[in-house]
Formats: structure tokens, C-alpha cells, sequence
């Protein structure tokens, strides 16, 4: 009988995973330990596969075992593994920030007639001479006397 992939996909799609396991058992002879569906549905269609097309060449599997030998296979972790402890400093970033703007800690630097600005983004706002501002055009007008957009003024602009 010629195995039709796309039509053992879609069975195997409207499949739970309780089922799923239970045509892993009858394929592999073993039951398994996992209910991952995609796991599951890879298993099955590659034992379908070999079972038509037929597997490793004898050559392939000796060399598979060479290969493994000496070395620990785990499918699972230990169950005596302790849980990694992650230290250390969680900074929030919006989501919905500009993307034209540098990251919040980062400095945004600019030669204007002759002085050096520097403009240091926070996570809201700007910070420019010790004072605090909401947008870059504040900044700009702060430095320039006249209102310009402040991502023209320091060659920020790009795709939002």
C-alpha cells in the first residue's frame, strides 16, 4: 500500500494527544512519555515513513551506535537538577516605544555650532543639562531658541 503523507498529516492533525500516544504505542511497540502533539505527529509520520521507504541502512546504524556509545542519552532532565536562580536587574522597556529612538540609558550625541550636545534617554522622556523633557523636539528648542522636530535635529529620522 502506497503511503499518502498529506492524507496521514490531516488524520493525524484532527487527532488529540491521548490518541496520538496510542498510535505512537502501536507504531514503536512502547508507549511514550510525551504529549507534545508536534512531537507526537513527527514521531508517527517518520516511523510511517520508514516503515514504507525503509529506514537506516545497516551501515547508518552501526555508525549510529558507534557514535553513541559511551556517551549518556537523556530525553528528559534529571529530576534531581535544581532549578537555575536567574540574579540579577529586570529593566522594562515599552513596547510600544519609537524605534527611530536608541534604547533608555543610551546617549544620543550631536555637534551644534561648535559645542558638543548630549541628550540622555530614559525610558520616559530625555534628560539634557540636569533637566528632564518629554520629547526631543523640547530638547531641540531648548538648544536651538526656535521650534524644529527634534528627530531632524539630531538625525534620527527613519521608519517608525
Amino acid at each position: 500500500m502506497q503511503l499518502d503523507i498529506e492524507k496521514e498529516m490531516a488524520a493525524l492533525g484532527k487527532m488529540t494527544a491521548g490518541q496520538l500516544a496510542d498510535r505512537f504505542a502501536e507504531l514503536y511497540g512502547e508507549a511514550t512519555r510525551s504529549c507534545h502533539r508536534t512531537y507526537l505527529v513527527r514521531k508517527i509520520l517518520w516511523k510511517l515513513q520508514t516503515i514504507e521507504c525503509g529506514g537506516l541502512s545497516e551501515r547508518a546504524q552501526q555508525r549510529a551506535k558507534e557514535l553513541a556509545s559511551g556517551t549518556e542519552l537523556r530525553v528528559m532532565p534529571p529530576s534531581t537538577l535544581a532549578p537555575i536562580q536567574i540574579i540579577g536587574t529586570v529593566c522594562k522597556v515599552p513596547v510600544n516605544r519609537d524605534l527611530r529612538l536608541p534604547l533608555p540609558g543610551s546617549s544620543i550625541v550631536r555637534e551644534y555650532r561648535g559645542r558638543k550636545i548630549e541628550v540622555h534617554v530614559l525610558a520616559i522622556g530625555f534628560e539634557f543639562e540636569g533637566e528632564r523633557y518629554r520629547s526631543l523636539s523640547a530638547v531641540a528648542r531648548k538648544i536651538t531658541g526656535t521650534h524644529c522636530n527634534g528627530f531632524r535635529f539630531f538625525n534620527l529620522e527613519g521608519e517608525k
